[in-house]
């Protein structure tokens, strides 16, 4: 998961884990301190496999070296769908020691390729714990946010043009030509919006509904990068499109200067509820590292610097927010659902069978 809230665009894709820090993550500054007794015998250094939209600040990375002694470099695998594809790839020689990333739309597939071990924080808070089901004890829930249908405020007021509300609402004439989402082949939130379509009009109705979106002018991208920054009207490159797939806290990023108002609206009746997840790399080189690392990524330090610098919500619902969230990025109250066992079980032939109702 945001995007020019960006989830850090400029993060670059590395190809090599002995690689530095791009400027979006950056390493600790390092420490004399040893690593903790149980990775005493093992390097210093952590590899940690992220999506492209991961970010955290530097002061709050140097702290993690502070406490720890693990020198912490990451490497950028794209979206968390190709997160996963590249793990699988390289499971028999794995790029790295933990995983950040992997969302509940394709924990399924890593959890079941093999390429997780297990391991349970002993400080999981009470609010990530139904977010481990389906896991099987190899994934730590770390953010949570929602994937919706954004709209361009603006835009809509100045043809004065009732804002749509539903999924239903996309598909109507008055709408036709102004959506653009992201492949769910592709992309985690794409896939978060088909699951989406899925729970809402069962598994035997979601290809009509995205038959009638084909029909109305629906505009898919690779991924949310695109989607949002390339082709939404209120995104960086000004596109054509009102109405994009993204998050629920789009909107916190497109407030105004003096923070009363925002430019953007999430659509809080078209929100699936996506969870991000950590994990031990299967093969790791240094898992003493790999699970300090998860351990510090669940502390309040960390937790709190998440909705600031990935625009998702702590999985901890005791760290404090900040103010305009609660105004303009607000979860949905009612999301919509799939279970994750279900998810994991058709989520290939749901992507198959996407394809050939909406790219033929």
């Amino acid at each position: 998961m945001f995007r020019i809230h960006k989830r850090c665009q400029g993060l670059a894709v590395l190809v090599a884990a002995a690689m530095a820090l791009t400027g979006c993550g950056s390493s600790g500054s390092g420490s004399s301190a040893s690593p903790s007794a149980s990775g005493s015998a093992q390097s210093k250094d952590v590899t940690i496999i992220t999506h492209d939209s991961w970010n955290m600040s530097k002061s709050v990375i140097a702290e993690f070296t502070q406490q720890t002694g693990y020198r912490p470099k990451f490497i950028s695998q794209g979206d968390a769908g190709a997160v996963v594809n590249q793990m699988v790839l390289t499971k028999d020689s794995p790029l790295g020691d933990a995983v950040f990333g992997i969302d509940n739309t394709f924990a399924g597939r890593a959890v079941s390729a093999g390429v997780l071990d297990s391991y349970t924080p002993s400080a999981l808070p009470a609010s990530a714990e139904s977010a481990t089901q389906g896991t099987d004890g190899r994934l730590t829930p770390i953010d949570q946010g929602d994937v919706c249908i954004n709209a361009d405020d603006a835009w809509f007021a100045a043809r004065k043009l009732t804002l749509p509300v539903t999924l239903d609402d996309l598909t109507k004439p008055a709408y036709k030509n102004l959506l653009v989402v992201s492949s769910p082949a592709t992309s985690s939130p794409g896939m978060a919006f088909l699951a989406a379509t899925v729970g809402a009009k069962g598994e035997n109705g979601w290809q009509s509904y995205w038959t009638s979106l084909r029909n109305n002018g629906v505009k898919v991208d690779k991924g949310w990068e695109d989607a949002y920054n390339v082709d939404f009207s209120a995104g960086e490159g000004k596109g054509k499109y009102p109405l994009v797939l993204s998050y629920s806290t789009s909107p916190a990023f497109t407030v105004s200067k003096d923070g009363t108002t925002t430019s953007t609206s999430a659509l809080l009746q078209t929100c699936f509820r996506q969870t991000e997840y950590a994990g031990v790399i299967h093969g790791a080189r240094n898992p003493a590292g790999a699970k300090a690392f998860i351990d510090f990524l669940l502390s309040k330090r960390a937790q709190a610097d998440i909705p600031g610098q990935m625009y998702m919500y702590p999985i901890d619902s005791t760290v404090p927010l900040p103010a305009e969230w609660k105004k303009f990025a607000p979860l949905a109250s009612d999301p919509i659902k799939v279970d994750p066992e279900t998810l994991s079980a058709n989520r290939n032939s749901w992507i198959k069978e996407w394809t050939e109702t909406v790219q033929g």
